[in-house]
């Protein structure tokens, strides 16, 4: 970024953001407990839909409940190999006893309290995540968590009205993969209004800078990159059962 003086605009923050990866091979050097402290209070300061807080983090250091997550989530080994694994939950039960404190309930709720906190539970994630970053703690989101939630509830102890949104794994680094490229800002940053055209510009060039990519670090990939792995990924509709299991849990997301 430029000033009108056409000076860059940099900070400690932008760079740890900028530089950003997701890491999935961890060092045996131990994330102590201070270090999870710290980077969890700062994350709670995250912004809040009408200070509602409506999320929970359980931090997971024990290998056994580590390797049962591990299994609803694909089998990623990394979830089993990370020093510490966070779940970023959201959370409904005191929003419901609030409500019961005043003579109403939260029966049938509505979409936007869904989003709410699941949104709530997204802002305190990325947070912990770009804290943990500051400290030299890296990790890697698993958004996997959602492939059978009642499994990862039963396995985390979550009550009604709570469901894991994603976890997180987090440790210092073993490898530190070749950073993957994001989409042109011209197609993802608009000014004043949207532009559909420039939105839809960028996925051609992308897709040859991704394939550029991944032959630079000799994986496997289609020409059209980004558009056959999205294609492939969502057409089946992943997750087609979250919906009902949801709304099992007190959360109407209809």
């Amino acid at each position: 970024m430029m000033t009108p003086e056409n000076k860059p605009v940099d900070s400690e923050t932008i760079n740890v953001l900028k530089n950003r990866q997701s890491i999935r091979k961890y060092a045996s050097a131990p994330v102590s407990d201070a270090h999870v402290d710290a980077i969890l209070s700062g994350a709670l300061r995250a912004p809040t839909s009408s200070n509602l807080q409506a999320y929970s983090v359980i931090v997971v250091r024990d290998a056994d409940t580590k390797a049962q997550l591990a299994v609803p989530c694909g089998n990623q080994q990394h979830i089993v190999d990370c020093p510490v694994f966070i779940a970023f939950c959201a959370d409904l039960t005191r929003i419901e006893s609030a409500l019961q404190r005043n003579g109403h309930d939260i029966e049938n709720n509505n979409l936007e309290l869904g989003l709410v906190a699941s949104i709530d539970a997204s802002l305190v994630g990325m947070a912990a995540y770009v804290s943990a970053e500051s400290l030299g703690i890296h990790g890697v989101m698993i958004g996997a968590m959602r492939n059978k939630p009642e499994d990862i509830a039963e396995i985390l102890g979550l009550p009604q009205r709570v469901y894991a949104v994603f976890g997180m794994c987090l440790g210092y680094p073993a490898q530190e993969p070749k950073q993957k490229p994001r989409m042109p800002v011209t197609g993802t940053v608009h000014y004043q209004r949207y532009d559909a055209a420039a939105s839809l510009a960028v996925i051609d060039p992308y897709d040859a800078e991704l394939k550029r990519h991944y032959d630079s670090i000799g994986k496997e990939s289609d020409p059209h990159s980004w558009t056959h792995e999205v294609d492939k990924k969502f057409s089946p509709r992943p997750r087609n059962g979250l919906r009902a299991a949801l709304k099992e849990r007190g959360f109407d997301f209809m």
